[in-house]
């Protein structure tokens, strides 16, 4: 992945909240270089060439033991000869692959409890492409994937030998099939093998547990957490949403003359009735377990979508708003927001069609507009507020100081009061606000607007009380600041101005947007 350059936009202060999970620097001192530059020739090439000769090793194995079955046979555990000479083959290989890689221990700590005690396993932290090394001393437990991932070489061959439960993400169906089947196996009584859930859904750097997805304790059964360590001298297996891509991640490792992995099964988590109703209250607090564990904090962080987003205090907000994303895809059309002459009515909406949308900000091209027109929120006829765009673009133009764009920003979605009594704020608006600025997710809005609200009289903000709240407001007014004043520009480094149009959008806080990696979880 590209690297920000020093006047971008650099993370928020770690001092205003927990760590940020979705960020891994890596650090090299010139000898450490020296040795990878070595090693990575040497060392890497025979062992990545080896590990993928054995990835396609595994593949008999794991055909030989669905050949022939039909989808009804499939549905229930397979046994007999095809379960010892498959499963002991694609174990051993597995073992031997990952050995080939450079993880030359797994060491094992606690004992795993049966598939009776404890019909689920919940690892964490998931932290890289190599975790699934954790199936390893679980005796290859069942695993949830994509049904996309079928269609992938080898690995799709791997996913039928493991009987997997698949979710489909075009199957709005899917998710409900795939809850009732986990229910089904976790409550079989011991008749299937235990099921290995991956809870945050995504990787991290390992300085913090995300939000545990509910999914695993969906059945209200027994879990035993089992914990991940990486104990090396130097992290080269973190693969976060920011940092050293795939390969890099593969060819460090691989070039590392010995990794270690520390799997360590804690005891098993019988929930309470009340856990056992509540699948979030029960991950909760499975995740609040593990997290003590390890010694590190348990987070709200999580993916809404494929947008991380980090916990500020009582808010959720996007580690890169999609608004900057916007300002990439208009700097790439060559327009300046502040050259549209936008015309949006305070407190009124204008919803306007994707065609209306090209002719007010000039844009010609069809793949551009589709792009810019996809970052605001569409009703069932496919229509977006204008509003919405008035304020990212304004947002987007550097010409405006922070209290005149948080005033624009009140006025346009402040509703007037029936009395005649002033404009106040409501929810929906206060909720698009933070959603455009800072990527917040809607409904993580809706408690901190009651929250404010609760210290005046009325369900809406008045425009002091919202400019207290983004402005004046120790922690809310640094984010605010953070997201939406542009950094300064450091020496040695020069910015592209348009004389016409001053606030061209290259002297923003955006600078250049990463692309979410795309997880096969």
């Amino acid at each position: 992945m590209s690297q920000r350059s020093p006047g971008d936009w650099a993370p928020l202060d770690p001092s205003a909240g927990p760590p940020n999970p979705f960020v891994h620097e890596l650090h090299l001192s010139r000898f450490q270089r020296v040795k990878f530059c070595f090693l990575g020739v040497l060392l890497a090439p025979i062992r990545v060439l080896l590990a993928f000769i054995i990835l396609f090793l595994l593949w008999p194995f794991a055909w030989l033991q669905v050949v022939g079955l039909t989808e009804e046979q499939l549905q229930e555990p397979i046994t007999g000869w095809r379960k010892t000479v498959c499963h002991n083959g694609v174990l051993g290989l597995s073992r031997l692959l990952f050995f080939m890689l450079g993880f030359l221990r797994i060491r094992v700590r606690g004992q795993r409890a049966s598939r009776l005690q404890a019909p689920v396993l919940v690892a964490a932290p998931h932290s890289t492409f190599f975790d699934p090394i954790v199936l390893l001393p679980c005796d290859l437990p069942k695993v949830v994937s994509r049904a996309e991932n079928l269609s992938v070489p080898v690995i799709g061959a791997l996913l039928r030998f493991n009987q997997a439960i698949l979710v489909s993400r075009h199957d709005p169906a899917s998710r409900r099939k795939v809850v009732e089947e986990v229910r089904r196996r976790a409550t079989s009584g011991g008749k299937w093998p235990q099921v290995l859930f991956f809870p945050e859904g995504t990787c991290s750097n390992k300085k913090a547990l995300l939000k545990f997805k509910p999914g695993a304790f969906i059945a209200g059964v027994p879990v035993q957490p089992v914990l991940i360590r990486y104990p090396n001298s130097l992290d080269t297996t973190s693969w976060a949403w920011r940092g050293p891509g795939v390969l890099k991640v593969l060819w460090l490792t691989a070039s590392q003359p010995c990794s270690i992995v520390d799997v360590e099964f804690l005891p098993v988590y019988h929930p309470s009735p009340e856990e056992s109703r509540d699948p979030t209250f029960y991950a909760n607090n499975v995740q609040r377990v593990m997290a003590q564990a390890l010694g590190i904090p348990a987070t709200e962080c999580e993916f809404v979508g494929n947008i991380p987003v980090i916990v500020m205090g009582r808010l959720k907000v996007a580690l890169e708003p999609q608004l900057w994303e916007l300002g990439k895809v208009l700097r790439k059309a060559g327009l300046s927001p502040s050259c549209v002459d936008t015309g949006a009515e305070p407190g009124r909406s204008r919803m306007i069609s994707r065609d209306e949308f090209a002719r007010q900000l000039q844009l010609s091209d069809p793949q551009t507009v589709a792009g810019a027109f996809s970052y605001f929120h569409q009703d069932t006829k496919g229509l977006v507020d204008f509003r919405d765009v008035a304020l990212a673009l304004a947002a987007l133009d550097g010409s405006r100081s922070l209290e005149e764009l948080i005033r624009l920003a009140f006025e346009l979605f402040a509703e007037e009061q029936a009395e005649g009594s002033g404009r106040l704020l409501y929810k929906d608006g206060f909720s698009t606000i933070l959603h455009l600025l800072l990527g917040s997710p809607r409904p993580a809005t809706t408690t901190l607007h009651a929250e404010l609200c609760q210290v005046g009289t009325s369900q809406g903000l008045s425009l002091c009380q919202f400019q207290n709240f983004s402005l004046h407001d120790p922690l809310y007014g640094k984010l605010f600041n953070t997201y939406l004043r542009p950094p300064r520009t450091p020496r040695g480094t020069s910015q592209i101005t348009n004389a016409s149009c001053p606030g061209n959008p290259t002297a923003l806080a955006n600078g250049t947007v990463q692309a979410p990696k795309t997880k096969g979880d």
